[in-house]
């Protein structure tokens, strides 16, 4: 079992549009809000088993619009598409900063081979 990692510093960048987290263990982590919402831990996103993990496309252009705390364990974003569900646990977090690179890469390879765009449906 690995030890729980709590930030020491949690800041919204002035353009919304990254978060930056810093642990008690010294590692710090810029994620984009596109990289936050398409990996966003709801049920809406993940589903309730692997088989149901959705790909999220059309979300270069999103902005985190509110943080709220959830106990001392995790915050709640909010971002402009009005999506909300989404509980980031701390341990959520550094996992997301500490494999960055390789999510990253999963998805751009799973928006290509579903013919998906990280660019918003213009209308």
């Amino acid at each position: 079992m690995t030890s729980e990692r709590w930030p020491t510093e949690l800041r919204l960048s002035k353009d919304k549009r990254s978060l930056h987290i810093a642990f008690d263990n010294g590692e710090a982590f810029d994620l984009s809000a596109e990289y936050l919402r398409i990996a966003s831990p709801s049920a809406e996103v993940q589903g309730h088993s692997p088989a149901e993990r959705k790909t999220v496309p059309g979300k270069r252009d999103v902005e985190i619009m509110k943080i709220d705390p959830i106990g001392n364990y995790a915050v709640k974003l909010t971002f402009d598409d009005m999506h909300d569900t989404g509980i980031y646990g701390w341990g959520y977090l550094h996992e997301l900063g500490r494999d960055k690179g390789a999510k990253w890469d999963a998805y751009l390879a799973e928006l290509a081979a579903k013919g998906l765009s990280r660019d918003p449906v213009r209308r």
